[in-house]
Order: C-alpha cells, then sequence, then structure tokens
C-alpha cells in the first residue's frame, strides 16, 4: 500500500473515532434524565454520578500520556473506545446506585484515554500529511454529537426502550473500534529530541511553562464553551421568554456554529497561523456573546450564539495542536496536562456562572463567557508566540 493511501485510510479512521466519542457522548447524555428517573436521584445525588465521570477522567489523566508513547496511539485508541463503549451500553443495565457510580468512572476513564489517543494521533497523521486536518477533525467530533443527540431523541419518540439503545450503540461502537484499527498509525507521535545547543533541563522547564501556559488557556476556554452549553437554554427560556421550539434551537445552533468552524478552521489556520486565528476565535466569541445579551431579541439571540460557536469552535484544536508540539515532551504528554486543566474549566465554568447569576443576574453570569473568550485572545501572542506555524 503506498504511503498516501496509508495516510489517507489512517486520516479517516481519526475521523471515524472523532465522530464516535461525540456521539456516544450524546448518546449516553440523552439518557441522563433516564438514569435520574430509574434511580429516583434528586439533583444533589444526579451531579455526583455526572461528577463520577468528570472525575474518572480527571483521575487518570495524568498518567495517560507516558502510557500513550510506551503502547503507541493503534493500542491506546483501541483500548480507549473499547472501554467507553462497553460501559455506554451497560449503563442502565446497572440495577444499584452503588454499582452505577464506579461504572461510570470507568466511563470517563475511556473517554480521557481515547480523548488523549485520538487527538495524539491526529497530530501524527497531521504532521505525516503536512498539512491541518485537526479541526476538521474536531468538526467530526461535533458532527457525531448532534447524530447521537438527534438518534436519541427520535428512538425516545419510538418508544424504544434506553437500555436498548445504549446497548446496541455500545456493541455497535465497540465493533468500529476494532474495524479502525488496523488504519491507525501503529507508532507513537514524534518525541520532541532535544538539539546539541540544548540542554535537557532547560528543554524540561520550557516544556512545563509552555503546559502550564496552554493549560492555563484551554482551562479559561472551556470554561466559557462549558457555560454555553449548559446556561443557554435557561437564559433563552428564563430571560427571554421564548418559546420550546427556540430554546431547544439554540444548542443546536450553538452546535452547529461550532462544526461549521472546526470544518474551515484547517483553512483558515493554513493560510494565517494559529495564533492569528486564535486571536479572532476570542474575539469573535466575545463580541458575538456580548451581542447577544445586549440584543435581548430571541431572534437576534439565536444568530449572536451561532456566531459564537463559530468563535469557540477552534480554541481548543488549536491549543491541541501546540500542545502536541512542546519541545522537550512527548506529544501524549503534552496534550494530557493540558487536557487535564482544561477538564477542570469545564467543571467549574457552569457552576462559576451559575453562583454570579444567583447573586447578580444571568445577563452578568453569562457575561464572564466573554471575558474568558476576551482573555484567550489576548493571551493568544503569549502563549502560542507571535509568529506561530502555518
Amino acid at each position: 500500500m503506498s504511503s498516501s493511501i496509508y495516510l489517507s485510510n489512517a486520516k479517516r479512521a481519526a475521523m471515524g473515532l472523532f465522530f464516535l466519542v461525540g456521539m456516544m457522548y450524546a448518546s449516553w447524555g440523552v439518557h441522563v434524565p433516564t438514569l435520574k428517573e430509574k434511580f429516583h436521584l434528586n439533583e444533589a445525588w444526579l451531579s455526583v454520578a455526572l461528577f463520577a465521570v468528570a472525575g474518572g477522567s480527571i483521575a487518570v489523566l495524568s498518567r495517560i500520556g507516558p502510557w500513550v508513547r510506551r503502547v503507541g496511539n493503534r493500542t491506546a485508541c483501541t483500548i480507549g473506545g473499547l472501554l467507553m463503549c462497553g460501559c455506554t451500553g451497560l449503563i442502565l443495565f446497572i440495577p444499584w446506585f452503588g454499582l452505577l457510580l464506579p461504572l461510570l468512572a470507568l466511563f470517563g476513564v475511556g473517554v480521557a484515554l481515547i480523548d488523549v489517543a485520538m487527538n495524539v494521533e491526529a497530530t501524527a497523521v497531521e504532521a505525516a500529511l503536512g498539512r491541518p486536518i485537526l479541526a476538521s477533525l474536531h468538526g467530526m467530533y461535533s458532527v457525531g454529537g448532534i447524530a447521537g443527540a438527534s438518534l436519541g431523541g427520535f428512538l425516545l419518540s419510538l418508544d424504544v426502550r434506553p437500555a436498548v439503545h445504549l446497548a446496541v450503540s455500545g456493541i455497535a461502537g465497540m465493533a468500529f473500534v476494532l474495524i479502525m484499527r488496523p488504519f491507525l498509525l501503529p507508532a507513537p507521535a514524534r518525541t520532541s529530541v532535544p538539539d546539541g545547543h540544548s540542554k535537557p533541563e532547560t528543554m524540561h522547564h520550557q516544556a512545563s511553562r509552555g503546559v502550564w501556559a496552554l493549560g492555563i488557556t484551554a482551562l479559561i476556554a472551556l470554561i466559557a464553551e462549558g457555560a454555553m452549553y449548559d446556561w443557554l437554554t435557561v437564559y433563552m427560556r428564563e430571560i427571554l421568554a421564548a418559546s420550546q421550539s427556540l430554546t431547544s434551537a439554540v444548542y443546536a445552533v450553538f452546535a452547529m456554529g461550532m462544526a461549521i468552524g472546526r470544518f474551515s478552521g484547517d483553512y483558515i489556520r493554513a493560510r494565517t497561523g494559529e495564533t492569528v486565528l486564535l486571536t479572532i476565535s476570542g474575539v469573535l466569541a466575545s463580541v458575538a456573546v456580548v451581542a447577544g445579551l445586549l440584543l435581548h431579541h430571541a431572534g437576534a439571540a439565536l444568530v449572536c450564539f451561532t456566531v459564537a460557536g463559530l468563535g469557540f469552535a477552534n480554541m481548543m484544536p488549536i491549543l491541541t495542536f501546540a500542545a502536541a508540539r512542546l519541545e522537550g515532551i512527548h506529544a501524549a504528554q503534552g496534550i494530557a496536562r493540558v487536557a487535564g486543566m482544561a477538564y477542570v474549566g469545564l467543571l467549574i465554568g457552569p457552576v462559576l456562572i451559575g453562583a454570579t447569576a444567583q447573586a447578580t443576574t444571568l445577563p452578568i453570569g453569562l457575561s464572564l463567557v466573554a471575558v474568558c473568550a476576551a482573555l484567550v485572545a489576548v493571551a493568544s501572542p503569549c502563549v502560542l508566540g507571535k509568529k506561530s506555524v502555518h
């Protein structure tokens, strides 16, 4: 098989994995209310269940980098994918809540494993192809999320048992992972090797400093992105008194903006570099959120939050790409460490907005999203460099 065909197949396999993770996570998300009803959970215990997923991910992120480096992208993607899909299929078959929590934590572990591994795979394929592809792969995650949520909702309308839906999804997902396995790159992504003029200690210090800079920026970005997903529907319903259809539409249009932004992001990054793209993304997201809050009209809000999705779309792909290219550290370790800090932002973002809204108003709380997006724009030249790789 020629190298071009081999790399094309590797790219398609990576696209498939991103789609699968988005679809699986959305399929599980659709049935969170089912889980609440099955175990008669109040909001506090449901939060414990949801935190088990995030806790499982965060608990292993610091160890994933060396493991991926040791076993390689292919094996890491396979193990992570099988664990994620297997746990998905079992979630609604668990009879006791005490058994559910460790299963959800294992689900979180599987998500973290495949998340890091497939991003390492994507950066390796991008380096081999010699052109940007990472943003479009993240776009496939968005498409997978839309597909998973739509399919789940459709099957619920047909009265298909939720447990059957998740079980079939899990089995199909495991089969898909095994089918994609031969097309993934067998070797780990490159390790940056110090040159003859650099001391290893200096390289390590530079890498550590770069990880912290990228990680804090990613944390800020996901504070904003997570808050958008969790609070936009509440804003539409309670502040703008929008209809049920418009309230439901705001999540879809934000996700659509994210998908469009990611599929166009590689083209733009190839021509402007990641520093310019990240700066533009932060400014666009900040201005769009402010406009959506100030115009105070449901139709205008849908347009503004679609544009905000375009702004947020390329923040994490760019920061992930930068983490994989840090000198003095393996790509898997850079991605895992930055992702670990970013996940914290995803956890605290909705809580921070909610606490601010409780103390003031929801529009003021959501204005913090605009502030975070602006901070990402300001930080861009500092964390990526004024002249980034095209």
